[in-house]
């Protein structure tokens, strides 16, 4: 088995399997840019192992994730990188983690919010526990969903919903996410581990040529229905989210909020 840890979770492959593991669970498992820069490395990593047929992607302790980092969140939060690198850091690990030659499967529980949902999006499979609660709330904090998000939804769940869940913030339910198609599947939350298992090892039996030959297929096609090979621009509508004075109240609002 090789394994491998980054900032802010850790992989492994073990023959046929792979993981992807959020590991700040008590922080309810954020992204940070330099998690997403790791991640961009991580899905590499796996291609990397030529058994390799499946990767669960999941988190530890009560949430999938969190989705961005709000400790480092702002103009202030990113300046140690460039800003055209932090601004499209989310964009390249979704396409990345969508490119893999492996099938992805999220395996979701507690709270998948904002950019969490992005990851759960760009996975190929998806199944979630029935108690998980969904959100979107980047326009609370005065920026518009980026990472290529807005056309992963479009994609998953088309456009009128897409508009009305990003615009509005409101939380959503599993059972609204399988209604809407964004989920493959929902289970009681004690059968959530076992039901991912069972569905990875059946992924893994498949041929694996036959296997990624569908997925690159079905990709292919999506693309040109929805692609996200626009998404870079994300990263400029981010950095003006940011920088706009509305924007930045509405995101100092949010924070206290929470008492951050």
């Amino acid at each position: 088995m090789a394994s491998k840890d980054f900032t802010g979770f850790r992989v492994e492959a073990d023959g046929t399997h792979g993981s992807l593991v959020f590991n700040q669970g008590d922080k309810l498992n954020p992204l940070s840019t330099q998690t997403l820069l790791d991640m961009e490395i991580a899905a590499r990593w796996f291609d990397s192992h030529p058994e390799l047929r499946v990767v669960v992607v999941r988190g530890e302790g009560r949430a999938f994730c969190a989705g961005a980092d709000l400790s480092s969140f702002g103009p202030d939060g990113m300046a140690d990188y460039p800003p055209h690198v932090a601004g499209d850091a989310g964009r390249r690990m979704a396409d990345a983690l969508e490119a893999m030659r492996a099938i992805a499967i999220a395996q979701i529980h507690g709270h998948c919010v904002g950019g969490g949902l992005v990851v759960a999006a760009a996975c190929d499979l998806r199944i979630a526990a029935d108690a998980t609660m969904f959100s979107i709330p980047e326009v609370d904090i005065g920026i518009p969903l980026a990472w290529g998000g807005i056309n992963r939804l479009v994609r998953e769940i088309g456009p009128a919903l897409t508009k009305e869940l990003v615009i509005t913030c409101r939380p959503f339910d599993a059972a609204e996410a399988l209604a809407s198609g964004f989920l493959n599947r929902v289970v009681p939350e004690g059968e959530l581990e076992q039901a991912v298992t069972e569905l990875a090892n059946e992924v893994a039996s498949k041929p694996m040529f036959a296997t990624q030959a569908t997925k690159s297929a079905v990709n292919e096609v999506t693309s040109k229905m929805v692609g996200t090979a626009g998404a870079w621009r994300d990263a400029e509508a981010l950095m003006a989210g940011l920088h706009d004075p509305e924007g930045q109240a509405a995101a100092q609002a949010y924070l206290q909020r929470r008492g951050r």
